[in-house]
């Protein structure tokens, strides 16, 4: 072969190739995926440790905590005289845990009520989601009661004792100053 001709028989050999990918595209091979490089050695350790220093340094709360009495406590400072019922369409717009034996519920974002429990509910601190029995539309004290929704198979009533309404904006002002001085987590907030 001469030597002009090599780039005319190299573009035909490409021509060829081309042509071919073009008719056989099944044939074709996948492309291969980009291969991730593992950091090794000392650059590893370093990326380990600041990764778990800013993981731990995220669980990290503002200041102490409240405890269930304490948070009790400011929602019966800010709840008003006993009811004997409360109107309820049958959804819970949230609900706060305030230890074993007394919860606050909400109907609407605007209205809240403060339940007080006969005795103590079992699972109530870390159940997932309750449900409150009710007559027409009507929540009763101590004639309904608080269910624990959770894994078990028997699902034990909590009957409510005392019915107290709470005042919402108070209460969230209440929270937004306990927060602002540091005293109360964000992970509290209804």
């Amino acid at each position: 072969m001469p030597a002009g001709d090599a780039p005319a028989a190299r573009a035909k050999r490409m021509m060829r190739a081309y042509s071919h990918r073009r008719r056989c595209r099944h044939k074709e091979t996948p492309m291969k995926r980009p291969t991730v490089a593992i950091p090794r050695g000392r650059a590893a350790r370093l990326l380990a440790a600041c990764l778990a220093v800013a993981a731990l340094a995220g669980c990290a709360s503002a200041g102490p905590k409240l405890d269930d009495a304490q948070r009790l406590a400011l929602y019966r400072q800010h709840a008003g005289a006993p009811v004997d019922s409360f109107q309820y369409f049958g959804r819970i717009d949230g609900w706060t845990p305030l230890g074993d034996s007394a919860l606050g519920l909400w109907t609407k974002p605007s209205q809240a009520y403060l339940l007080e429990l006969r005795g103590s509910c079992q699972g109530l601190d870390f159940a997932q989601a309750i449900t409150v029995t009710n007559q027409m539309g009507r929540v009763h004290q101590r004639f309904d009661k608080v269910v624990v929704l959770d894994r078990q198979s028997i699902k034990m009533p909590c009957f409510i004792d005392r019915i107290l309404p709470l005042d919402v904006k108070a209460l969230k002002q209440a929270q937004h100053d306990l927060r602002s001085a540091g005293t109360m987590p964000e992970e509290s907030k209804p």
